[in-house]
């Protein structure tokens, strides 16, 4: 706190100095004068967030015309009244003296008053020394607004980089940050600014009103726009939580499953897996594939419904038997269509024993009839379910298990979609074709882990900067 004492105190004699020499220069309009000033103190009350440390605004705008056309003592009031709107009024009265004592958030407000008068009645002076005070060509009006932008920016952005240094911040990330904003902002509003110094000097004092005011809505609109995409980072977020809820809730069903029957949670993580690269190998979407891994993990959900020891049955199921184990897939929807967000599943998870030819069920629905992921399922639970060991028999061969999907497709399974199976399969080692490697383990992490993250880019803003 000492250092930033010291560099207040610093600050303040350098402003005042410059006031001081600034004084010779007179003030220009003070009605002008003012209504810059407000201009400047509403756009600052405004500003937009850009990061952690950062926030933008077009209070420079003000303060560049204030140079050019009134000359640097101007700039400095106008500058100033920028943070009018950000005293630290807000502190309880029996806390003032307290809080002046500790130097926050006085000294802030100090420090920053200080950089913009002195960037101010730099810019001023500069406008001044290249023979503007007093004239009103355009041509000086032009070059007089294009130097004021550029020494009142190049200050801003480097005494923000200062005290953040002083403050034990980044400077250097800070200036890469800002340094393409700077040049961004100077060609951008130079030329506005410009154009607006000469209307005021040749044509009318009230074409003020038609810069200024525009430019505070745009400003308005831009923090609406930079709020909008806040929540939409929000709605991201949420969507994220709502998917890992979706795979927790999912993992709960197949651990309630596994309480019944210790090969099917394997199965479906089997299941699961295979849908998914099956969906990627396909081209579908990010969200398809997604879906695939997640109708894998509860395809066999409606066998908890079925009568105790059917699953458990050694031998074959009779003709009874049989009709009731069919029965899975329309309990398994009838579960998950309770669960809204699920609603697309159930359909799914319904008709992933319907085969091409019509003769599946529970609807007997054929070829595009039946949803493709469900036709993914079809595929990838036949071949897992022929390459694991049963209560009724061992496990098939991975070759022979492919021959059998090969010889059924056109009939039992889409073609293509074991064609892309073959493609996965052909290339995989062995763990994976018998459905053992480590991605097949079935945990709630692992599952959660899959679930994709949403990113959204910044675009920032090309106005003045503070820190």
């Amino acid at each position: 706190m000492t250092k930033m004492r010291i560099y207040q105190a610093a600050l303040v004699i350098l402003t005042m100095a410059l006031a001081c020499i600034a004084w010779r220069h007179g003030f220009g309009n003070p009605y002008a004068v003012v209504g810059l000033g407000a201009v400047a103190a509403i756009a600052e009350r405004g500003r937009v967030r850009l990061g952690a440390v950062t926030e933008v605004s077009i209070s420079l705008l003000p303060t560049v015309f204030a140079a050019a056309v009134f000359g640097p003592l101007a700039a400095m009031v106008v500058a100033i009244c920028s943070l009018l709107g950000d005293f630290p009024l807000a502190v309880p009265s029996g806390d003032r003296a307290a809080a002046f004592a500790r130097g926050a958030p006085y000294l802030k407000w100090g420090i920053y008053s200080c950089i913009r008068a002195i960037y101010g009645a730099t810019a001023g002076f500069a406008a001044a020394a290249i023979g503007v005070s007093g004239q009103t060509s355009a041509a000086h009006l032009v070059v007089a607004t294009a130097v004021a932008a550029i020494v009142a920016e190049t200050l801003d952005v480097a005494f923000a980089a200062l005290t953040l240094f002083l403050r034990d911040g980044d400077p250097l990330n800070f200036l890469k940050m800002f340094a393409p904003i700077l040049v961004a902002a100077v060609s951008l509003y130079s030329p506005i600014v410009a154009i607006l110094a000469v209307a005021y000097s040749q044509v009318s004092p009230w074409t003020l009103a038609l810069f200024f005011l525009p430019a505070l809505a745009a400003q308005r609109l831009f923090a609406l726009y930079q709020e909008q995409r806040r929540l939409a980072e929000q709605l991201a977020d949420a969507n994220e939580d709502l998917a890992r809820a979706n795979l927790s809730f999912a993992s709960a069903l197949v651990t309630t499953l596994d309480a019944r029957d210790c090969y099917t949670a394997g199965h479906s993580a089997a299941v699961a897996v295979y849908a998914r690269d099956i969906a990627r190998r396909m081209g579908l979407s990010e969200d398809d594939q997604r879906r695939a891994h997640l109708c894998g993990l509860v395809h066999d959900i409606g066998k908890v419904g079925l009568p105790a020891g059917l699953l458990e049955k050694p031998g074959a199921l009779t003709h009874e038997e049989r009709r009731e184990m069919q029965r899975h897939p329309e309990i398994g929807e009838r579960i998950l269509s309770k669960v809204e967000t699920y609603a697309e599943i159930s359909a799914i998870v319904r008709h992933h024993h319907e085969r091409l030819d019509g003769e599946g069920y529970p609807d007997g629905l054929r070829g595009d009839q039946i949803p493709l992921l469900s036709r993914i399922i079809a595929v990838a639970d036949a071949y897992n379910a022929m390459t694991s060991d049963r209560p009724y028999r061992n496990a098939m061969a991975s070759h022979i298990a492919r021959l059998r999907l090969a010889e059924s497709s056109n009939s039992q399974f889409d073609p293509s979609i074991v064609a892309a199976f073959e493609e996965i399969l052909a290339a995989a080692n062995d763990e994976y074709r018998r459905g053992v490697a480590t991605d097949f383990v079935f945990t709630v992490q692992e599952a959660e882990a899959r679930v994709p993250t949403f990113e959204l880019a910044l675009t920032p803003l090309t106005a003045a900067a503070s820190t």
